[in-house]
């Protein structure tokens, strides 16, 4: 009778171990990141994610990460203490701490207080672009830069954007950037996401001499 309830009890322990992996997993998936990003910057713009995504947050950590991009950008002094490798670890902590504490969420200040006893505050405005990219790709943003010899008139814009459209899928918004470059002679240079599509003059011209050599 004793091994008999032992192995009723064993065998409910092992159910209630694997609903709760399968209640982890569930949880674990549903605040995955939406890219699959490598490196200094992405590690610490995951964690980040992910933390942002449990405390149900992930635009006010947007905001917060944007906000100290621009500081680092605007002020000599911030992007100095950022920077500074003389000012110890210990220090760092301290004036983040001071500097932070009661004026954004609890996961962006717990980002920079790893980045300054990690020594890496110098590498926060590239971890808020990095996050910005996990953003986006959440919202089912595609950027998408189209570079002209001559600026293009508003119905070219419109059009190309639709032809994005259809390209990138009807669940994503095409986020179009137009630039100006006399150099490329004519024609279009196509950047969509990490695709790069040149239907540029210039290149052609590259191409027919390459070949006459």
């Amino acid at each position: 009778l004793a091994l008999s309830v032992f192995i009723m009890f064993a065998s409910s322990l092992r159910n209630a171990s694997r609903r709760a992996l399968t209640r982890t997993m569930a949880t674990d998936v549903a605040h995955r990141p939406p890219l699959d990003l490598h490196g200094l910057h992405a590690r610490y713009a995951n964690a980040t994610y992910v933390a942002a995504s449990k405390g149900s947050m992930l635009d006010t950590v947007e905001n917060e990460l944007a906000g100290i991009k621009l500081t680092a950008s605007k002020s000599p002094a911030f992007r100095e203490f950022l920077e500074n490798p003389l000012i110890s670890r210990d220090n760092k902590e301290k004036m983040v701490a001071d500097m932070f504490t009661g004026k954004v969420s609890n996961v962006t200040l717990n980002l920079m207080m790893t980045l300054a006893g990690n020594a890496r505050l110098s590498e926060a405005p590239k971890i808020a672009d990095t996050y910005s990219k996990l953003m986006k790709a959440n919202r089912g943003e595609v950027e998408a830069t189209i570079i002209s010899a001559d600026p293009l008139t508003k119905s070219q814009v419109s059009a190309i954007e639709a032809a994005m459209k259809n390209q990138v899928g009807s669940d994503k918004s095409v986020i179009l950037s137009a630039q100006v470059d006399p150099s490329i002679l004519g024609g279009l240079q196509v950047q969509i996401g990490d695709q790069f599509l040149d239907l540029s003059v210039g290149s052609k011209i590259d191409s027919i001499s390459r070949t006459a050599a």
